[in-house]
């Protein structure tokens, strides 16, 4: 019997019991709705990644993508599953009715994914940046634009991506270079080049809408002249029909070492003179506008991370289950049979490891996608608005601690299951490879970093970080009411009080001496809050779990609840304590690696 794709029961824990889904049906988007529709849709979503992705996993990680300069050729199964979702009305299940979605809430529609993301691993990542696309036109486009693109981009007509990267600029998008030229007709023409675009050509769509940065000509420098524009592939008539082919031509594919169902493209634009774009709201504003996909693409990534970690530890889990092996250091006896893997102390040392990150990085996505749902749909502009500072605040550590605990996760999985583990006869080497593009996709951690230690921490007067450390606190409280929780509260306590001497010190530093210095230990900064951020979540869990365990009168959910805390237990006692290091190299304005001389390497 193969291993399972998730827990499922663990699912339920993180929907009903740690985020409470169900009381998002007293909402009035929501009201329509009750556990069965939920729990109806997760089961599709099962049904399908069982059915259809399943099958082919390892298919689409051998053939990869190929062009013939003419156009792009992948492996048919790929589209078959994919329509398979988009024809049960799984593609999109957050959007509204009158666009032909189930209008689920968003937390709710995170975890029917999981399932199909999970076995799907990167081929999804058509669907998912299509829906961050329709998201972006949704919140900015004018009324013009959202009745032509938003229905064939959820109906799954079209594709949607992002094109910011060039060449010559990179990660910099100050330094783009790609022009737009206003037309008669109130149109722009686009010339540029762009690499590393997801999705940037493919069969599998009638049309792909891109969302492209670029500069108006007299532009200010920096990213303060940057523009967005709507530059289809094929143009759009009126009547929603499809036109002329644009000025997009696809240079060439990129081959990856792993997330190899879906294309990494370069594109250019405006080869025969100018690819026919459409400004998103005003001049100057585009990077703004493209914050709000770039930060819903970095939660779709450390999701996929975390999702791609739990997949790894059922895998291997199952595997030490049942594969006998050795013996225990107390036995003697060479003619005694083997025991299995699981009884070693080291096996599940690594699979505990693997649920601490796992289940912990996927739980703090799910807060980012609950935060973002009361953003949305919060009943008062107060809890709105906190939602608001909190997920903006988190979103660096939402992306890039799942995206390195992740592929972590994944090469304990190899681990676990020995030789078994790095051959492709078995998937979790396929798993390692997909996870370590995470790290890099939507701003590598080093970007991340940048962003919460130099951005996101002194931010409307530090808003979102007071937010944050609040949010901590008042779990502290809950925890401590908790007996057998009481230790982990005091820990996370002085957790907490260390990123505030951290974070003061480096505010001071960065005010009053060489800022290059006070940021060049960013990356440690995050790691430090992210190793807090996961404690907390945790913690969390811990309350809820220990709760759920005082109440327990069968023995599986018995089990269940006593695994979530030796999980806690393990985060807390073998990864927590890592801060204390990296406190002190934040403290002392450590130079090691500022000071090392380019010319000395």
């Amino acid at each position: 019997m193969p291993a399972p794709i998730l827990d499922q029961r663990d699912l339920e824990f993180m929907l009903y019991e740690l985020f409470d889904a169900e009381s998002l049906v007293h909402r009035e988007r929501y009201a329509d709705h009750n556990r069965e529709t939920f729990d109806a849709a997760i089961d599709v979503s099962r049904l399908i990644a069982e059915k259809y992705f399943l099958p082919i996993r390892q298919k689409v990680d051998t053939n990869q993508p190929t062009f013939d300069g003419e156009k792009v050729s992948m492996i048919p199964e790929i589209k078959i599953a994919l329509d398979a979702v988009k024809e049960s009305g799984l593609a999109f299940p957050g959007a509204d009715y009158a666009l032909g979605g189930m209008q689920l809430p968003m937390l709710v529609s995170a975890v029917v994914g999981a399932y199909i993301n999970a076995a799907g691993s990167t081929v999804m990542g058509y669907i998912g940046l299509t829906n961050a696309n329709a998201n972006l036109i949704s919140a900015y486009g004018s009324e013009a634009q959202k009745e032509k693109w938003l229905t064939p981009l959820l109906s799954g007509r079209f594709a949607g991506t992002m094109a910011m990267s060039e060449p010559g600029a990179g990660s910099s998008l100050s330094d783009l270079t790609t022009s737009a030229v206003l037309s008669e007709d109130g149109s722009y023409h686009i010339k540029g080049n762009k690499i590393w675009i997801s999705g940037g050509d493919h069969e599998l769509n009638e049309n792909i809408v891109h969302l492209v940065l670029a500069r108006v000509k007299g532009a200010p420098l920096g990213v303060k002249g940057i523009s967005l524009f709507i530059v289809p592939k094929y143009l759009v008539n009126d009547d929603g029909s499809l036109g002329a082919r644009n000025d997009v031509t696809l240079v060439g594919l990129f081959h990856k070492m792993g997330g190899r169902g879906q294309t990494s493209t370069a594109l250019n634009f405006g080869e025969k003179g100018g690819a026919v774009g459409y400004l998103i709201g005003e001049e100057n504003r585009g990077l703004l506008y493209m914050f709000h996909m770039m930060n819903e693409a970095r939660i779709m990534v450390g999701s996929g991370a975390a999702l791609t970690a739990l997949c790894g530890y059922q895998y291997s889990l199952d595997y030490a289950k049942e594969r006998p092996q050795g013996r225990l250091p107390s036995c003697k006896d060479p003619l005694s049979p083997p025991v299995n893997l699981i009884e070693h102390a080291d096996v599940r040392r690594m699979l505990l490891a693997q649920k601490a990150y796992a289940e912990g990085a996927y739980a703090l996505c799910l807060l980012g996608t609950s935060l973002a749902e009361d953003e949305r749909t919060a009943p008062t502009d107060v809890e709105r608005e906190r939602a608001h500072e909190l997920l903006d605040f988190l979103t660096p550590i939402i992306k890039s601690w799942p995206s390195e605990y992740g592929p972590k996760a994944n090469a304990l999985a190899i681990q676990v299951m020995g030789g078994s583990g790095y051959v492709n006869e078995h998937p979790v080497e396929m798993m390692y490879r997909d996870n370590r593009l995470n790290p890099i996709h939507e701003g590598t951690t080093g970007i991340q970093s940048i962003d919460l230690l130099g951005r996101k921490v002194p931010q409307n007067n530090g808003a979102g970080y007071l937010a944050c450390l609040a949010e901590i606190e008042l779990t502290i409280a809950l925890a401590q009411s908790e007996a057998a929780l009481s230790e982990f509260s005091i820990e996370l306590q002085r957790a907490v009080s260390t990123v505030r001497e951290v974070t003061d010190h480096l505010m001071q530093a960065m005010g009053s001496s060489n800022i290059d210095l006070a940021m060049a230990n960013s990356v440690k900064y995050l790691d430090l809050f992210g190793n807090v951020v996961i404690a907390w979540i945790w913690l969390k869990q811990g309350v809820v779990a220990q709760r759920g365990l005082d109440v327990a009168t069968h023995a599986e959910d018995e089990n269940f609840y006593r695994g979530k805390l030796q999980a806690m237990r393990y985060f807390f006692r073998y990864e927590l304590p890592e801060i204390n290091a990296w406190a002190k190299l934040l403290l002392d304005l450590d130079d090691t690696t500022y000071a090392m001389s380019a010319d000395w390497f």
